[in-house]
C-alpha cells in the first residue's frame, strides 16, 4: 500500500518559505526537511518553465535579500558544470522527474591561476520523496540528468543568499574560473541578454 504525497502549490510554497526567520538559512535541516515536507505540484510550476535544447534553463521564481527560489529545467542529458555556491547554503527538490547530484571535494584551489584538483566524492539520486542540501562544508558539485533516466526533470533551488557569480571546475582539465550567472527567465517572462 502507498501513501499519496500531498503536494503544494508553488504560491504556497512560497508563502511558507517567507515565513522561515533568518536563522533557518543559516543551517541546513529545518529548508531541506520543509522540501521534502511540501513537494510542489508539477502543475503550479508550468507557467515558470522554460525549455532550451542546448542548455538547462535558469528560471526565477521568487527572490528577497534572503534567499532566491529557481526552477531549473534540464532536458535528457544536460550536465551543469561543476561549480560551488559562494559560502551560500541551497536546497533542491525535484517535483518533475529525477536527477544526479555528484558531490566534489576540493584537493587545491588557486583562483587567480585559474588551477584546481577536485575528485568526486559521493553520487545522490534527487527524485520527488527526496529533495537534498548542498552540503556548506563541501559544496562543490554538479547536478546531472543521465540519458538513461530517459525524461525531462525540473528542480527547484533554494539559495540563501543570492548570488551572481560562482566557480566552476574542470575536473579532466585541472582548472577553475568564475563565471557570471543569469536567468533565462524571472517570474515567467524571458529575460533579456
Amino acid at each position: 500500500m502507498t501513501t499519496a504525497i500531498k503536494q503544494i502549490s508553488i504560491q504556497d510554497f512560497v508563502t511558507q518559505l517567507r515565513k522561515f526567520p533568518l536563522s533557518a538559512f543559516d543551517e541546513t535541516e529545518e529548508i531541506r526537511r520543509f522540501l521534502q515536507e511540501n513537494p510542489v505540484s508539477p502543475e503550479s510550476i508550468v507557467p515558470y518553465l522554460c525549455w532550451d535544447r542546448q542548455h538547462y534553463t535558469r528560471n526565477l521564481i521568487d527572490k528577497t535579500s534572503l534567499y532566491e527560489l529557481l526552477a531549473i529545467c534540464w532536458e535528457v542529458g544536460q550536465v551543469s558544470s561543476v561549480h560551488n555556491h559562494r559560502d551560500q547554503n541551497c536546497w533542491m527538490a525535484v517535483p518533475i522527474g529525477r536527477l544526479l547530484v555528484e558531490n566534489f571535494h576540493v584537493v587545491h584551489q588557486d583562483l587567480l591561476l585559474g588551477k584546481s584538483s577536485i575528485k568526486s566524492t559521493e553520487i545522490v539520486e534527487m527524485n520527488v520523496a527526496q529533495p537534498c542540501a548542498v552540503n556548506p562544508l563541501e559544496p562543490v558539485h554538479r547536478v546531472m540528468n543521465p540519458r538513461e533516466f530517459n525524461l525531462r526533470a525540473v528542480s527547484l533551488h533554494v539559495y540563501s543568499r543570492p548570488f551572481d557569480t560562482c566557480v566552476v571546475y574542470s575536473a579532466e582539465q585541472g582548472t577553475c574560473g568564475e563565471i557570471k550567472l543569469h536567468y533565462t527567465t524571472a517570474y515567467g517572462k524571458a529575460v533579456q541578454a
